[in-house]
């Protein structure tokens, strides 16, 4: 059977897709390398890492969850049916103006603010977008931190993807008029990040996937693209261990690190998309984020009470500060050490070294710590800022048989790995409990940024001089081929970047559906 279009990866930009393709009358396949996970794996994780880590390499292929270290970056991802929603906190933010006009795209004869608008608007209505309705007392300590930066009048609530209901209540489809699941309403348990197991947060099973099943699309799990080979009308791609698919259209939708992977091996080792830009791996943003946290004095205190993320602000007009609920992040105790000023990575690195030293006690309190999880009060810090990566493709120095992604230092500045307006909110914030500021120990010691939202590497550009793929996502060189994921974008979103991903597939999937009618008006 030869299918209309293959959507390789099933996270915001690849499920999306699949819905609105499906609608247009297309006969769709969505393969995903990972597991279709159930509730009771999500409530597994929170204590079993068989349930929750994903590495192949290790054995661990029941699990979901991955972070990956490169020598100037470290990423968190999910691999399932879902993709990066099975781990999403569920915020749903429109970035500010700068995205929209940064240089990296603004010269392309598209105003992209105007274009992505009423696209912004149908995904916050797919993925159920609401404000958090309860700010507990984790959230009064971020407005503490925002009032002692004088930024109080930013702080508020975070418009979040999760069917708040009747907590524990389960009710019928409440988002698609009775054609999407039962949903059950939000028990505020905290565990957002770790996969949802009560029904509560709007992945994407729950939403474009459950959608595009029911309008004839398939989506397979455990279907590892390996290869995709150009054919006579359309395309083959090589799934490990299973028999070839064939497809008319491709839609590549694996992530930043899976479509980079692929895009590389098809085009530098197996010389099956020979065509492919140069530029690929260039442009690649984190965000420029930064993670510090807080670990609260009082062994008693619980302060789980909420979704993950539910309140917000901006200590400066750049700068985007959220709390963060970890129940089942167990494995931060042994992420996080002393709280470190310095903008040299390397002396930070000496000082944060010699602080653990001095004090090793303090240090095993924050490793060995009771209620860990139930004290801990994560902060992520996003920048709208001009820095970036590239990843090339090249031998593994671990496994030298093997070509792998690496990292590399790319035109403009690099991603910083030490923010100080994360440092001075994670202080605000301890001052305000009564606790200890900490900073993750990937970005103190290790020198590194770390990201849940990795950006670009196969962006938009004018020509393939200057870009991977098209305005209209198509990668140069091979007609049929597209690229909807975060790593079609060119610049750094400063905010959660899930809502942006989802609005560009489907101005994606509306151009692709405007095309198709006027190449059938020709005929």
């Amino acid at each position: 059977m030869t299918y209309d279009v293959a959507i390789i990866g099933s996270g915001f930009g690849g499920s999306a897709s699949a819905l609105r393709l499906a609608e247009q009358g297309r006969r769709v396949v969505v393969l995903e390398r990972g597991r279709r996970h159930a509730p009771e794996d999500y409530l597994a994780a929170r204590r079993n890492p068989w349930k929750y880590l994903w590495e192949p390499s290790l054995g661990l292929t029941r699990g979901f969850f991955w972070q990956r270290l490169f020598r100037h970056v470290g990423i968190i991802g999910a691999t399932g049916i879902g993709g990066g929603s099975i781990v999403w906190a569920g915020v749903l933010l429109e970035p500010d103006t700068p995205f929209f006009t940064d240089p990296a795209w603004s010269g392309l004869g598209h105003d992209w603010q105007a274009e992505l608008r009423e696209h912004y608007a149908t995904a916050a209505r797919m993925l159920g977008r609401t404000p958090a309705p309860v700010l507990g007392e984790m959230d009064e300590h971020l407005r503490a931190a925002a009032r002692a930066a004088g930024r109080e009048d930013t702080f508020g609530p975070t418009p979040m993807a999760i069917y708040f209901g009747e907590p524990g209540a389960t009710a019928p489809d409440p988002f698609f008029g009775g054609e999407g699941p039962e949903r059950t309403g939000c028990r505020m348990c905290g565990g957002c990040l770790v996969g949802c197991p009560y029904g509560s947060k709007n992945t994407l099973d729950k939403n474009y996937l459950w959608l595009a099943e029911r309008r004839g699309a398939e989506v397979r799990a455990e279907h590892e693209v390996t290869n995709i080979i150009p054919r006579e009308g359309g395309y083959e791609l090589t799934v490990a261990g299973k028999p070839p698919v064939h497809a008319r259209e491709v839609v590549l939708a694996a992530g930043v690190l899976g479509s980079l992977e692929l895009l590389y091996r098809c085009r530098d080792e197996l010389g099956s998309l020979p065509r492919v830009s140069p530029r690929l791996g260039d442009r690649v943003r984190t965000n420029s984020e930064a993670i510090t946290a807080v670990l609260a004095d009082d062994p008693a205190k619980d302060l789980t009470h909420g979704p993950s993320i539910s309140s917000e602000f901006y200590p400066d007009a750049d700068t985007h500060v959220t709390q963060n609920r970890f129940v089942g992040g167990w494995h931060l105790r042994f992420q996080l050490g002393p709280m470190v000023d310095d903008a040299d990575p390397r002396r930070r690195a000496r000082r944060t070294l010699r602080a653990i030293a001095a004090d090793p006690r303090a240090h095993a309190r924050t490793v060995f710590a009771r209620n860990f999880e139930r004290r801990l009060s994560p902060l992520s810090v996003m920048q709208h800022a001009e820095n970036e990566l590239r990843f090339a493709y090249g031998r593994s120095p671990v496994r030298p048989w093997k070509k792998v992604l690496r990292s590399e230092l790319g035109a403009g500045e690099a991603s910083p790995s030490y923010l100080p307006q994360a440092n001075a909110a994670a202080r605000a914030f301890a001052d305000s409990i009564g606790g200890t500021p900490l900073n993750l120990l990937i970005e103190s010691v290790g020198g590194k940024s770390f990201t849940a939202h990795i950006l670009g590497g196969a962006a938009i550009g004018a020509d393939a001089s200057q870009g991977v793929i098209s305005a209209d996502h198509e990668v140069f060189g091979h007609p049929g081929l597209y690229v909807v994921d975060a790593s079609a974008i060119p610049a750094n979103v400063g905010v959660n970047p899930s809502l942006t991903i989802t609005a560009m597939a489907e101005r994606f999937a509306a151009r692709h559906a405007a095309r198709a009618q006027l190449t059938g008006a020709a005929a």
